[in-house]
């Protein structure tokens, strides 16, 4: 029992690290934030459809009792996607990426809503800690100042990335985790496909190799292993372990864009591992 939780853990970090390379992708590509979400979108649907044909994944689904809350928790994720990206535009990776990981605390108080479970007070204590460490990197508040735009954008986008968890999850006992991604971003590309009319999406042309990396790697891989990780986890508690999401996004973008963090992101980054850690031991004991 013990060596298969610990396989979770480190499948939902590899999940983790994954999804983590959004932000020096979204900063580095050099198109309209929705076209790049298109794109990404359309490709991984792409990507993901030709393995569930190898692998014979069903793709059939009860249209009738299903089919509005895959379109709900779609419209989350796109929302999600789409401010989280202008988030990275308007500020840092680390700001954005340490503003979207308030979500843990959002689902840790909205989780009881949604599933028949106790509100955990622990999760608000390790939520807390999370917030306190994103504050500790807030720059002052002031509107007109593109930092705190992007922290908004990326508060906004953590609302949206819960819900989308939260309704989500009860689909994931009884559909591939693989499958269920695929029709999220096929539903994300009908959603977008407007923006391709009156936005300029002629960058794709220098710009293929990296949406192609946002599409496999980030969209296909990573965020179909994070759903197929919430078999094993509370919402609240995956959502917590992955926090280590900023992290690896930081470390990342100093490597790749030069964005030399702060000693403030070092010490609110700290904060977040902890909760990693103390949160990867406590599910573990409740298993």
């Amino acid at each position: 029992m013990k060596n298969s939780h610990l396989q979770h853990v480190v499948f939902l970090t590899l999940a983790t690290f994954f999804i983590s390379t959004s932000g020096v992708l979204g900063k580095h590509i050099n198109m309209p934030t929705e076209i790049i979400i298109w794109w990404r979108s359309i490709l991984a649907a792409l990507f993901l459809f030709i393995y569930c044909k190898i692998k014979n994944i069903n793709l059939s689904f009860n249209y009738k009792k299903d089919s509005g809350t895959f379109i709900i928790s779609a419209l989350f994720m796109a929302a999600h996607w789409v401010t989280y990206f202008y988030a990275l535009k308007l500020s840092s990776v680390a700001l954005a990426m340490l503003s979207l990981y308030t979500f843990p605390i959002i689902i840790a108080i909205l989780e009881p809503f949604f599933v028949k479970t106790k509100l955990d007070y622990v999760h608000i204590i390790l939520g807390a800690i999370v917030l306190i460490g994103i504050y500790i990197l807030a720059p002052a508040f002031d509107l007109n100042n593109d930092d705190v735009k992007g922290v908004l954008f990326g508060l906004f986008s953590a609302i949206c990335y819960a819900l989308r968890i939260l309704i989500l999850k009860k689909h994931v006992k009884n559909y591939n985790g693989t499958m269920l991604m695929l029709y999220q971003i096929i539903l994300i590309t009908i959603i977008l496909s407007p923006v391709l009319y009156f936005m300029d999406g002629s960058g794709i042309k220098s710009e293929l190799p990296f949406v192609l990396l946002l599409a496999l790697l980030t969209t296909a891989i990573g965020h179909t292993m994070f759903i197929k990780s919430l078999k094993h986890f509370k919402a609240s508690a995956a959502s917590i372990i992955s926090s280590a999401q900023p992290i690896f996004g930081i470390i990342l973008a100093f490597f790749f864009l030069n964005e030399i963090p702060t000693w403030n992101t070092f010490y609110g980054g700290l904060l977040i591992v902890s909760t990693v850690i103390i949160e990867s031991v406590r599910s573990q004991k409740n298993k």
